[in-house]
């Protein structure tokens, strides 16, 4: 079949949400509910905001020709890193082939918005287009151009947007906009009050930057609890549940002011049972952090991501209901995407993502599953792109990254096994401290050798390898004496020269 991209179904019905906000003074959790079946985490601490959408003015510290990027220090832990791809002149003019030296210079001050986070040893990327999310409106204060959302399909309804939304606008004044999905069932009003928040929001941020030494924060953008009512709230949300007091009336505030529609549908939770253990979330969250997914019937996948991608593996474990082979592979796979799909949401997975289904025979029942996968994937609010089989039969799908993945927010490496997720045999260190000693012994002249190890391999040492420790002790002609350290990792050791 090749490397084709495969379009993602636009006209899915989308499913009924009920949206969970669990607040702590430490941090706030969303988690988004489709059919009972948690989809979606986000999570912001208050000591760790995300940065997406933030605005600095900034001073460039580097240019590099050779990889057409610049390093911008914005005031962060490491410099943020920029693009010739995300330069405003490059945006606004795609086919051109303009070069970054020609654009900027070192020492240079720049506005620039934040478009992905710091992720791993990865510094913050930035544009310099800069764009302000309303309710209903995207505001590009530097273009002036009329946008519509893609996800708004009928052309006369997309020509009327753009022809009420200039009627809105003041003359000489900034006229770029994108029409968000939302705004194609609200009045004239709604838009004009966004067109004045957004407004004054730009206007704040243009008088800082006159008045601010760089690296300066001209703005942030709204705690996760609004960016709820903001970018979560639609037709299809059914509820959304608040467990705390304070922030719901802080929420119904901004809904009343901004978000037509969601004050009816936004509840104070008042329960006994705590808001994400009632609804399962905290067990889903558990269950994310694992490699293995188990799917019905004893089938599994497991998801495995490094740095440069994540691969996930569909495997038909126990199941053998179906007819013959040919069946319980089909069926394994078709459940298998709606799961992927779901798991690539829900942790918030980026980049490559290569999935192994089971080697399937029949070519219709290929094609059925990359469709099947299609539209599990068109629910996604995350840009996503699919590509077909190929020779190797595997499918390749990239997601768009933005912010660090569940795991990376939650997890952190293993001390003991240094994130390689695994460890030496206590075997193999038993040979590995054998051969350091016989090195030690050739270059110092010492009396004795003390090993201190793990519990591990001195049971080892005293046990099966004792023989081999005793032809040791003759070989170098020299005592060796066995120390246990609890506190020690299994590969952890020291030789001790007396």
């Amino acid at each position: 079949m090749g490397f084709e991209t495969i379009p993602l179904p636009k006209d899915m019905p989308r499913l009924p949400e009920t949206v969970l906000v669990n607040i702590t003074p430490q941090e706030t959790r969303v988690a988004v509910l489709e059919e009972n079946e948690i989809c979606e985490l986000h999570i912001e601490r208050n000591r760790e905001h995300s940065l997406v959408g933030n605005i600095y003015l900034g001073t460039v510290r580097r240019v590099l020709p050779g990889m057409q990027s610049a390093f911008v220090e914005i005031g962060l832990e490491r410099a943020a890193f920029l693009h010739v791809m995300d330069m405003l002149e490059q945006r606004q003019n795609p086919d051109s082939e303009q070069r970054i030296e020609h654009m900027l210079f070192e020492g240079q001050t720049l506005l620039v918005q934040v478009i992905k986070d710091p992720i791993n040893s990865k510094g913050a990327r930035l544009s310099t287009q800069i764009s302000l999310a309303g309710r209903f409106l995207v505001f590009l204060p530097q273009d002036n151009h009329i946008g519509v959302s893609q996800r708004i399909e009928n052309e006369d309804e997309r020509n009327n947007l753009r022809q009420r939304l200039a009627a809105l606008l003041p003359e000489n004044a900034p006229q770029g906009y994108i029409i968000r999905t939302s705004a194609e069932t609200v009045g004239d009003s709604e838009l004009q009050a966004d067109i004045d928040y957004l407004s004054k929001v730009w206007h704040n941020i243009s008088s800082h930057a006159q008045t601010s030494p760089p690296p300066a924060l001209l703005f942030q953008d709204l705690p996760l609890a609004k960016r709820v009512l903001r970018d979560l709230f639609n037709d299809n949300t059914r509820e959304i549940l608040v467990d705390s007091r304070q922030n719901f009336e802080q929420m119904k505030a901004f809904a009343q002011m901004y978000v037509q529609g969601a004050t009816d549908r936004l509840h104070l939770f008042q329960g006994e049972k705590p808001l994400f253990e009632l609804y399962g979330a905290e067990a889903a969250i558990n269950r994310a952090l694992q490699p293995r997914v188990n799917l019905n019937f004893g089938s599994y996948l497991i998801i495995e991501t490094t740095e440069a991608m994540t691969t996930i593996d569909v495997n038909t474990g126990g199941f053998v209901g179906a007819r013959n082979f040919d069946e319980t592979v089909f069926k394994t796979n078709l459940e298998a995407c709606h799961t992927i799909a779901r798991e690539l949401r829900l942790r918030n997975i980026g980049g490559i993502i290569i999935v192994d289904f089971i080697d399937m025979m029949l070519e219709e029942h290929r094609e059925a599953v990359l469709q099947e996968l299609a539209k599990a994937l068109s629910f996604d609010r995350t840009r996503v792109t699919l590509n077909g089989f190929t020779c190797l039969g595997l499918v390749e799908l990239t997601r768009k990254r933005s912010r660090e993945s569940l795991q990376h927010l939650l997890c952190e490496s293993c001390p003991t096994c240094q994130g390689r997720g695994s460890l030496k045999t206590a075997q193999t260190l038993c040979y590995e401290i054998q051969r350091e000693i016989v090195r030690e012994s050739r270059r110092f002249d010492t009396k004795s050798f003390r090993i201190i190890a793990s519990p591990q391999v001195i049971d080892l040492f005293l046990d099966e390898e004792s023989q081999s420790l005793a032809m040791l002790v003759d070989f170098i002609g020299k005592p060796i004496s066995l120390s246990v350290e609890n506190s020690y990792a299994q590969d952890q050791y020291d030789i001790v020269l007396n």
